[in-house]
Formats: C-alpha cells, structure tokens, sequence
C-alpha cells in the first residue's frame, strides 16, 4: 500500500539513542532492521536473548573484546516490535563516553546507519503497524509540556479520529462504486434508490465535515499553544510584563522606547493550559527600517493572536488610529503605570474589557492573570470529539468539502463522469489525513518533526 523509497529498498539497519540526551543513569540505543541479531551477536558475543526477556550481557568492543559496559538487551524479532522488523535496545549506563562507545562498535557493522528523525515511526507507518494520525500522536505525546495536550494526544492514539476519517471514507468509496457502475454499463439505470442513497450520502458526508471543521481550531490550540500578543506603544511596560507573567527575565528591559526589534516568545503553563506569548515591537512612526519591520512582525503577531494584550500607558492613553483596531476583538487593554496616574481614568475607556496595573507595584496583576485565565477556559471547551489538531488535516477536510459541492452539482446534471472523478478527488483527501493513500510527499514533513531515537 504505502510506496517503499530507495533507503528502504537497500536494506539498511538503522540505530539511534531513544532515551534523553545528557548524563542519566540509563540510556537506550534501539536498533531496527535485519542486521538488528548481528548487531547483538557482535557486541556480546553470544546469541541474541530469548524475545521479549530483559536479559543482562556484557556489551565489548567488536574487534578487540575489550568491556565497554555491562547493560540489558531486550530483543523483538520481527514482525511483532514497534517498526514491524527485527528490533533490538540496548539498556546500558547513561554517560556519553558509553553513549558513543557503543554507537561507535554499531557504526563498524555494514549496512547500519544512525537513524534520522522519525525514522523508527516512520519504519512502523511503511510497515502498516500504525496509520499517519496515530504517527502524528506519538511526536504529540513526546512534546506535551501540559495535561491538556497529553490527553488530547492520547485520545488521537486510541484511534477515535482514525475510525471517523476511514468511516467518512467507506462511505464515499461505497458511493463511488455505484457511480462507476453506472459509467461501466451506461445503458443500464441506476436503481431509484441508489440515486436516492448517493445524494443523501454524499449530503451526510458533506454536513459531517463541515461540522468537523466547525471546531473553533481547539486542537491546534490544544496541541501548538494559545497564542497570547503583548502589543501596543513603545515603552509602555510590555517588555516588563512579559517578564513578570513568566517570572523570569526572558526580555530586555530598557527606557529607551524602540528597545524591542523582533518577537521574543516564552512558553508558559497557566493552569494546565499551554499558553506561548509574544512580546513585540512597539508600534508608533519610525524611519528606522530595522525597526518598521519589527513593527510590521508586530502587527502580523497579533493578527493571528488567540489573545491581544493592549498595553499602554496611563498617562497618555491614545486609543486612535492601530490602538483601536487591535481592541476590537479577542483584547485586553492593560493600563499600566497607573501609580503614576494623578487623576480618574477616562470613561471612555470603560467601554473596552481594560485592566489598571502597575508592573512597578506589582498592582492587580493576579487580576490581569484571571481575566487571561477566564478567556483561555473559553477557547479551550468543546462539547464535541477534537478530531483536528493539525493543519494538514483541517486543509485536506477543506479540499474534501469543496470535492463534495462540486460532486453534487454534477451528479445532480447526471454527469457522472466529471461527479465520479470529483468522488475519487474527496475521497483521496480524506485518505491523506490517515495515509490510506501513497502519500510520500508528506511523510518527509511529517517524521522530520520527531526526535532522533523515535
């Protein structure tokens, strides 16, 4: 099913360090591929462990029998280990001087290469023992910082979102079938209520999908981070409350206004949410071309912001011209320097979800928090399953609806040659998303996003 490539074709082993890098008391160097057993034969000296049984060998340099380490190798012959092929780890102690030892006496044997990134996953997808969605899951679980995005990658790993693509599919292809009957034997009518299940089918699909990509984009939320902008003016205090938010000195701090020229981001988890914010240039006229592109970045920045922090400055709040533009939806005003501010804030700025602070007082700051809290717990509810957490699905499901549309005008004008290739086309994109179909242009794109050892 899935397209072999030429590195596949020559037969190599691979190898790779799975577990962490840096000191630890126990690494694992896991081997895949059929010259896995000689790997094992040759750095112990003896036959490979009875499958699936930790077993402690000493591991020695190949020509010389000199000890390197004493470790415990675990065998999974082939096709029942993780890549679908023989597949061996290596449990030894976790400094790197062992680290490389032993990859060094692997890199002697002929046809063994370290493995690149995703490499081992992407063995297991060619191999049929995972589909692209579960592939995608486990790079998801490796990198979830927060137990929303654990779970949510979990949840992509049982398979729910597999079994509601490949169940979108078989109803599309059950669809095609009686289409290409009709192309087949165009002499023949299709049955009434063929016609009847066609159009109703390819309806139910349709609707489906749509409700599908009706999500509010939570799983790319829940899976990349709610995307916070701290925006506004120059030397208004975004620097210092990004640094006060992250409690730790991730931005400079200076009172020469401009001081900022690109995007500085820190990842942070507020109450369990992934959360990314963004501090960035602040806005105002420049002739400084270095400067007019980090206000340009700034201004991307909060346009795909989940949330935009306004801050400016309580004694000379201007909210004309950009200032209001950037309020108009998913803000917060922050007012910051209120101890310097002599008399009442102006009303009209009551109209705007605002918040009074002062970073040099540390001033209703755990108010700033709650309003931010308030407006993550809002984006991240969902009644319905999360089947998207990718971009790469959202846009295969959008060229799937769009096949939809066409398909039914057509079938409705009887043109079922142009309605049928429209079907093929919808239900090829659906396939893309759990790699029903030859897609070798994406796997590179894909498996590069894992760690080496995975």
């Amino acid at each position: 099913m899935h397209k072999k490539n030429s590195r596949y074709n020559i037969l190599m082993t691979i190898y790779a360090l799975s577990s962490g890098p840096g000191v630890s008391g126990v690494a694992i160097i896991r081997i895949s591929g059929p010259e896995a057993s000689n790997v094992i034969k040759l750095l112990t000296g003896k036959e490979i462990p009875k499958p699936r049984v930790a077993t402690l060998r000493k591991i020695n340099n190949i020509n010389t029998s000199e000890l390197i380490d004493e470790g415990i190798i675990l065998w999974f012959p082939g096709p029942k280990s993780y890549t679908g092929e023989d597949m061996a780890e290596i449990h030894i102690h976790g400094s790197k001087a062992v680290i490389l030892a032993v990859q060094r006496e692997i890199s002697k044997i002929k046809k063994c290469k370290l493995a690149g990134p995703g490499e081992f996953t992407k063995l297991a997808f060619q191999n049929e023992k995972i589909n692209l969605l579960k592939a995608e899951s486990i790079a998801d679980l490796i990198s979830a910082e927060t137990e929303i995005q654990r779970l949510q990658a979990v949840k992509i790993m049982n398979g729910r979102s597999s079994e509601k693509f490949n169940e979108l599919r078989e109803k599309l292809l059950k669809l095609l079938s009686f289409i290409e009957a009709k192309i087949d034997f165009p002499d023949d009518d299709l049955p009434e209520e063929n016609l009847k299940k066609i159009k109703k089918d390819s309806l139910d699909v349709l609707n489906e999908i749509n409700k599908i990509l009706d999500d509010q984009k939570i799983g790319e939320i829940i899976r990349e981070g709610f995307k916070i902008a701290i925006v506004g003016p120059t030397n208004a205090g975004k620097s210092s409350l990004l640094n006060n938010l992250s409690n730790r000195e991730v931005a400079i701090v200076s009172e020469i206004a401009g001081t900022t020229r690109d995007v500085i981001e820190t990842h942070l988890n507020i109450d369990g949410y992934p959360v990314i914010i963004s501090d960035t240039a602040g806005i105002r006229d420049s002739k400084n071309e270095i400067e007019k592109k980090g206000i340009k970045l700034s201004l991307k920045k909060a346009e795909d912001a989940d949330l935009k922090l306004v801050v400016v400055d309580a004694k000379s709040v201007d909210l004309s011209g950009f200032l209001n533009d950037l309020l108009k939806d998913n803000a917060i005003l922050v007012i910051n320097k209120s101890d310097l501010l002599k008399k009442k804030l102006d009303l009209k700025l009551s109209k705007f979800n605002h918040v009074l602070i002062s970073l040099k007082d540390n001033l209703n700051i755990d108010k700033l928090i709650l309003e931010i809290k308030n407006n993550l717990k809002d984006k991240f509810i969902s009644d319905k399953d999360i089947l998207i957490t990718r971009e790469r699905h959202r846009q295969h499901l959008v060229q799937c609806a769009d096949y939809l549309k066409n398909f039914s005008e057509k079938n409705e004008k009887k043109d079922f040659d142009k309605a049928a290739e429209d079907l093929r086309l919808a239900t090829r994109h659906l396939g893309m998303i759990v790699g029903k179909v030859d897609v070798e242009e994406i796997l590179g794109s894909i498996f590069n996003d894992f760690c080496i050892g995975k």
